[in-house]
């Protein structure tokens, strides 16, 4: 295990961690083997310096995505949503959001709705782009910051069950304006998405996440990281408009990439110390 990155130190400390709340919530058994076998497939592709392990990650952020659908409550009770939903209708409404949104027609809402339903590119996109600039040998590097942001998301799920508000207040506070790609992320959501919870926005943890680790890993193409900080922003707006996550959710999530910022600037102190 001395052969560990540090981001991949990180993975195995997350799901051993969900094993430690499991108890609270449903057999912990199954979330002790999950963590074995993760620890031992991330041991397995540490052997080498390859692409595969490079990659590696994303497989494991997707399946820590789909245990968080463990945690789903019996019983919804839509204490955090009554609440959540008072700041929403503030901004869409008295605010003038969704009239600002949809005063141009389709085309502002279609590009928000684009930039939630390509969130689940952000990932391989940063990947991509840091072999195309030559500077693989710093992934861990991206990958702990991408990784402290999205697993520190998924890790709050447990305490703060909630639906999203387009089915906790169904046919109220809606677009507008329904378009192809809303219609796209419609049936993702309802098809493929987790039930346990909306707070914080993993949406926007990981898209942040991925532009402070884009930042600190391609020092002299920074535009690539601010392009992506833009883009995150803009998925945080489409979130709100579209109902898939209350705009506390958002805040929430941006706070938490943070843990992104401070994740490398401990890593680049431990390079240095050593």
């Amino acid at each position: 295990m001395s052969r560990l990155r540090s981001s991949e130190w990180l993975i195995v400390a997350y799901f051993t961690y969900v094993a430690l709340i499991a108890q609270w919530f449903f057999p912990a058994w199954q979330a002790w083997a999950i963590a074995g076998i993760v620890a031992a497939m991330v041991w397995a592709v540490s052997r080498g310096d390859s692409v595969l392990r490079d990659c590696a990650p994303l497989a494991f952020v997707i399946t820590a995505y789909r245990q968080m659908d463990w945690f789903t409550p019996a019983v919804r009770e839509h204490h955090f949503e009554n609440s959540w939903v008072v700041w929403d209708r503030w901004l869409l409404d008295s605010a003038h959001v969704r009239a600002a949104i949809e005063s141009a027609g389709p085309l502002l809402p279609s590009v928000l709705e684009l930039c939630y339903l390509l969130v689940y590119a952000v990932g391989p996109v940063s990947i991509a782009a840091v072999f195309l600039n030559g500077r693989r040998e710093h992934m861990n590097r991206f990958w702990l910051a991408y990784l402290a942001g999205t697993l520190g998301a998924y890790a709050l799920f447990p305490y703060f069950p909630s639906e999203p508000p387009r089915t906790a207040f169904p046919g109220a506070d809606l677009p507008h304006i329904v378009t192809i790609q809303r219609q796209v992320n419609l049936w993702i959501v309802g098809e493929y998405g987790i039930h346990s919870s909306v707070f914080p926005s993993a949406h926007v943890s990981s898209a942040l996440s991925a532009a402070w680790g884009l930042l600190a890993t391609l020092p002299k193409r920074k535009w690539i990281g601010w392009l992506m900080v833009f883009y995150a922003l803009s998925v945080g707006v489409a979130a709100v408009y579209g109902r898939y996550h209350y705009a506390v959710d958002v805040a929430a999530g941006m706070v938490i990439s943070l843990a992104g910022v401070l994740a490398i600037r401990q890593y680049a102190r431990t390079r240095s110390a050593s």
